[in-house]
């Protein structure tokens, strides 16, 4: 049975007819909802919605914009369960990773719920005889974000909450191909109370994306995808005038050190290469092993992925360690990444390309793949694989190692895995990237940090999440006040 994948535009559910998308269950290759191609006429109602919803949220106490999200905390929790399992259907992950995912996404909830708080600005008397200064933050207007498929509900929460919460009207536009639980936890903000066009969904591709950012009254964009695309909403956007948030790929590096603690290092690298798949733009997908931590790592780490148990994450039990890749022509893709490591020299010691899942013929399943002996420059060194396959590169100490993760065009993460302070602090110091975790394999940042990419993991000057998420959604004004007294009467004397 196919679900239904309607838009959102001014309060109003809507079935579109016309051109439309597959959306598919990754983990039988079945067709499980069509998601509508929308157009440039579909997104200017919904930025119209928006506009006329504008004067009367921002005018909205943020105290009351708070209860909003309180109430919708309560619904995501209630529908919790059935949330994580709209994840797992459409997207492929494992109810474990879909309940971590969720988690995340509500923690940014929480952050909104707080609103009052973060929206204060700071005041000053006197800052010349009889004049005093003050600081406000104000909303943009109608803010859109444009999400990836490999986080269908989290990323959009990233999102929105801090948006709404500062007093701004919004546009998602989710992945097609994972739309569905998008429309879910838009639903339940609905019935948290959330006013009629104060939030619009529009699905579709490229004309909805363009439309979105060429649109003279859609203010800011927040972006999350692959780096070509992000470098192209940063540059579009910007040039139409529009404040962007544009978050990209990423190549993270994990050093690990001789003195490394190996079984807890293997569980963590276990974890960031091969977690969700590997599809997400924090995967750990390059170890650099350093001195003789490879010959101590390795086999433990074989042996690990070895048993990692693949398997179709699309009802509740028995539950795989890892699920299916997004579609037929990811998995082909990352396939063809691996032959061409091979080319170029590096050694399969752990081959994942021949998973099969006896009831789930048609998924689209890879197991766990290591690579070994992987040279700086080769395809697999350079390029963003976003599936289950780790890199092992061998260093000699720890300086090549983090003059060879500073050779990367990205800037996501980076992490060390060692007993060593010494060696853990020159690595946070000198490492070019935005989250560095230190015996964390994935430093992804919780709601109140910044999730703080670099170069071409990032285009833009704020970042999502935290108070940076605060500051792009709003637009500080500074008010300066000096009253006189002559001419009003005997004021004082009475």
């Amino acid at each position: 049975m196919q679900i239904s994948c309607p838009n959102f535009i001014g309060g109003e559910w809507r079935t579109l007819r016309g051109a439309s998308t597959p959306v598919f269950n990754p983990s039988t290759g079945e067709v499980i909802a069509e998601c509508p191609v929308g157009t440039a006429a579909l997104v200017d109602e919904a930025v119209q919605a928006a506009q006329a919803a504008f004067p009367a949220w921002r005018d909205t106490p943020p105290v009351e914009r708070a209860r909003v999200f309180f109430r919708y905390r309560q619904l995501l929790e209630a529908n919790f369960d059935r949330i994580c399992q709209s994840v797992s259907r459409e997207h492929g992950k494992t109810l474990v990773e879909a309940r971590g995912s969720i988690f995340r996404g509500l923690e940014n909830v929480e952050y909104a719920c707080g609103i009052p708080s973060l929206l204060m600005g700071d005041t000053l008397e006197n800052i010349a005889r009889g004049v005093d200064c003050e600081t406000v933050m104000q909303p943009l207007g109608v803010c859109a974000g444009i999400t990836p498929f490999n986080f269908p509900a989290m990323v959009p929460m990233w999102m929105f909450p801090v948006a709404l919460a500062c007093g701004n009207t919004f546009i998602l536009k989710p992945s097609e191909k994972v739309p569905l639980s998008a429309v879910l936890i838009i639903e339940l903000l609905e019935q948290a109370g959330l006013p009629k066009g104060v939030l619009n969904i529009v699905h579709g591709g490229r004309e909805v994306v363009d439309a979105l950012l060429t649109h003279p009254k859609v203010k800011a964009i927040s972006f999350v995808g692959s780096t070509p695309i992000a470098r192209y909403i940063y540059e579009t956007g910007t040039k139409n005038g529009k404040r962007v948030q544009s978050n990209g790929g990423a190549k993270n590096y994990i050093v690990v050190m001789p003195d490394a603690d190996v079984p807890k290092t293997v569980e963590a690298l276990s974890t960031a290469a091969f977690g969700c798949a590997g599809e997400r733009c924090m995967a750990g997908s390059t170890a650099l092993t350093v001195g003789a931590a490879a010959d101590r790592l390795l086999p433990t780490l074989v042996d690990a992925a070895r048993a990692i148990k693949v398997g179709r994450t699309d009802r509740p039990t028995p539950q795989p360690d890892m699920g299916p890749v997004i579609t037929a022509q990811h998995r082909d893709r990352v396939m063809s990444l691996v032959a061409a490591g091979e080319k170029e020299g590096a050694k399969v010691i752990c081959d994942g390309r021949s998973a099969k899942v006896p009831d789930a013929p048609n998924g689209f399943f890879l197991g766990a793949t290591i690579m070994d002996q992987v040279q700086h420059g080769t395809t697999l060194a350079r390029e963003e694989v976003f599936g289950p396959v780790l890199n092992v590169m061998r260093i000699d100490d720890l300086d090549h190692a983090i003059e060879q993760a500073n050779k990367s065009a990205f800037g996501n993460g980076a992490a060390i895995f060692t007993n060593s302070g010494k060696a853990a602090r020159e690595f946070k110091h000198r490492v070019k990237a935005g989250m560095v975790g230190i015996n964390v394999g994935v430093p992804a940042t919780m709601a109140m940090f910044p999730f703080t990419g670099w170069d071409e993991s990032f285009f833009g000057d704020l970042h999502i999440q935290g108070r940076e998420g605060v500051q792009f959604y709003t637009q500080q004004k500074v008010i300066s006040t000096r009253w006189f007294g002559e001419g009003v009467g005997d004021v004082w004397k009475k």
